[in-house]
């Protein structure tokens, strides 16, 4: 059946946020997409190909803009989507043994849901936290940040009660006039602006 049969206003306000040409239509993929998994949790094939023809796109283009963001969902996910940031950063301060623990912990890999339906994982790029690394998301929420063995553990079982711990930033991270990342708390953490300096001239020579 039909995602958008019934919700013709929805698609109509929608597109009046662009303009009205093919390049206006095709700018609105990305809100109907996140109405689709904002309802049904991700966007499988069929959903795909109806946002194409009101895009006048391709179903390819479509899974192109999708496998582009990690936050659109081509499989089924848990309840509590656990993205860990995967990139450098995060790795060096130990975001691949959050991942292993995850994954030994809750007997899922990526692109699975737990067996009793409360969990998914992911890797994802930055998220733009480097200075409180390793760093979590869970779903579309905040982020749990210094996410160290015993912390992790203390989210789960929170989670296994289907009490989900308010995260420690919301989203977006906030940033001082210093340049450095705020907390909820109110402590400032990473490097200020303030203490960068110039790197020295590099002078020409031959090769």
């Amino acid at each position: 059946m039909s995602y958008f049969a019934d919700k013709q206003p929805l698609v109509a306000d929608i597109f009046s946020r662009y303009p009205d040409s093919p390049q206006g239509r095709r700018s609105a993929l990305m809100p109907l997409l996140r109405e689709v998994q904002d309802a049904e949790g991700f966007v499988n094939g069929s959903r795909m190909d109806e946002i194409a023809a009101l895009c006048g796109t391709t179903a390819t283009e479509v899974r192109s803009v999708m496998s582009f963001y990690s936050t659109y969902h081509t499989l089924p996910t848990g309840r509590y989507h656990l993205q860990v940031c995967s990139t450098v950063m995060c790795s060096l301060a130990g975001s691949d043994e959050l991942w292993d623990h995850l994954v030994a912990e809750l007997d899922v890999q990526s692109g699975e849901v737990s067996a009793d339906g409360r969990f998914s994982v992911q890797k994802v790029e930055c998220l733009g936290s480097c200075g409180t690394a390793p760093l979590m998301q869970i779903n579309d929420d905040g982020y749990y940040e210094n996410v160290t063995p015993g912390k992790c553990a203390r989210i789960l079982a929170s989670l296994r009660a289907d009490l989900q711990p308010l995260p420690d930033n919301p989203v977006p991270v906030t940033v001082n006039a210093e340049g450095r990342q705020v907390l909820a708390s109110g402590e400032a953490v990473g490097a200020s602006v303030t203490g960068l300096s110039q790197l020295p001239a590099i002078s020409g020579g031959e090769a």
